[in-house]
């Protein structure tokens, strides 16, 4: 198979960004080519939300993403907002539900969406090839693109990079996005798995040991920002959508704070234990609330071994510290292999909020995880991905 040897526009990804922008530009009459190393476009798309995609999220703003320039997203999340793509959801008639904190899925299949973003580039003006190696990007004097591929080398005058990032390797996933940008002299702002489990030291990991499996509902807090929802303990370490959530903003080193019981006051808790039940030990007080084997192995790492009744003040506030303010320092992630995404990215001070387009070189245009914005959990990635490939696709 060859590639045409010249279009309108060449995209460089199959992903969600790449084929949002593929059907905008198609539906403005543009000549379209989607070119992708895998085997089959939308692969992640396939993987999300357990199988059903958590496609949006009804509550997305500026405000649930993590960007070194905090306001670059806010003009392409209001251009294509999650209701615009809810719009296209409902028109093809796919079957969807609200699960929780706005987090919106498919009733069957992430395919529904994949399907649905396929059907809307079945145009004939848009060519998506997949299996495609590009082993060289220049510019043109008299302007636009050279793309040196597997399957030929096609001219264009416009040329979307939409590769992601660095998460799940096993799909295919490297840093050509970011070989491109710094070819046309961007910058890259340091990038770092997020949205990833945290593994812990020896010494948490025989704390815990017994616990892998076991989940509750908790705050987990880092550097200011706090999350109410569940954490999950694992055979490494700590994960759930609570520490997926404060991962992105970890450095390494940064101690995370864990409120063990979010639903209740624990200071007057305590004290109503202590009268109602002034002989009970510390586990049986904490199994009323926690699953039995985390109040047990909480119970032994505050170490109070008496009745209620004979708790001293000080034995006290420790119980109500450990259980309200407890501080756990993870060593380290299990790294992009199990990452959501990837944190960090192209740096948006040079690109133009507006059209997704680079300062740096006329034509080029980055879009999607590769750019330095990126989402809470919860449908808000995928959002971004719909709102920078629609934003570059009415432009390209």
């Amino acid at each position: 198979m060859s590639l045409p040897k010249s279009c309108d526009v060449v995209i460089i990804g199959a992903g969600a960004a790449g084929l949002m922008c593929a059907l905008t530009a198609g539906q403005r009459g543009r000549d379209v080519l989607v070119l992708d190393h895998g085997k089959r476009p939308g692969r992640k798309i396939l993987l999300s939300g357990g199988g059903r995609c958590n496609y949006t999220n009804m509550w997305a703003e500026a405000s649930n993403y993590l960007s070194q320039n905090k306001h670059y997203c806010k003009s392409a999340l209001s251009r294509f907002t999650q209701w615009d793509f809810q719009a296209m959801v409902d028109k093809h008639g796919i079957a969807w539900h609200e699960k929780t904190l706005g987090q919106l899925f498919c009733d069957n299949s992430s395919k529904d969406i994949l399907d649905m973003l396929l059907a809307e580039c079945n145009q004939p003006n848009i060519n998506i090839t997949s299996k495609v190696e590009i082993s060289e990007v220049a510019s043109r004097d008299e302007g636009g693109f050279t793309i040196t591929t597997s399957m030929g080398t096609v001219q264009a005058q416009s040329l979307v990079i939409a590769t992601g990032g660095l998460s799940f390797p096993t799909m295919g996933s490297t840093d050509f996005g970011y070989r491109i940008a710094k070819q046309f002299g961007h910058s890259i702002v340091a990038t770092r798995p997020a949205l990833v489990p945290f593994t812990l030291g020896k010494d948490d990991m025989a704390r815990f040991a017994n616990l892998s499996g076991i989940s509750t509902e908790v705050i987990a807090s880092c550097n200011g920002a706090s999350f109410r929802e569940a954490l999950l303990f694992t055979h490494k370490g700590l994960s759930g959508p609570s520490i997926l959530q404060v991962s992105s903003y970890w450095n390494h080193g940064d101690a995370i704070t864990i409120n063990w019981l979010p639903h209740i006051n624990v200071e007057e808790w305590l004290q109503e234990q202590r009268t109602a039940r002034p002989r009970a030990f510390l586990t049986s007080i904490l199994a009323e609330h926690l699953p039995k084997r985390l109040a047990t192995a909480l119970a032994d790492w505050i170490g109070e071994k008496g009745e209620a009744s004979q708790w001293r003040k000080e034995s006290v506030q420790n119980i109500i510290t450990m259980l309200s303010e407890c501080r756990l320092v993870p060593n380290g992630t299990e790294g992009y292999k199990k990452a959501e995404v990837t944190i960090g990215g192209v740096n948006t001070d040079e690109l133009s909020s507006k059209t997704m387009a680079s300062q740096k070189q006329d034509g080029l245009y980055f879009i999607g995880e590769v750019v330095d914005v990126t989402g809470w959990l919860g449908g808000f990635n995928f959002q971004w991905a719909w709102a920078s490939g629609h934003c570059a696709g009415l432009f390209v």
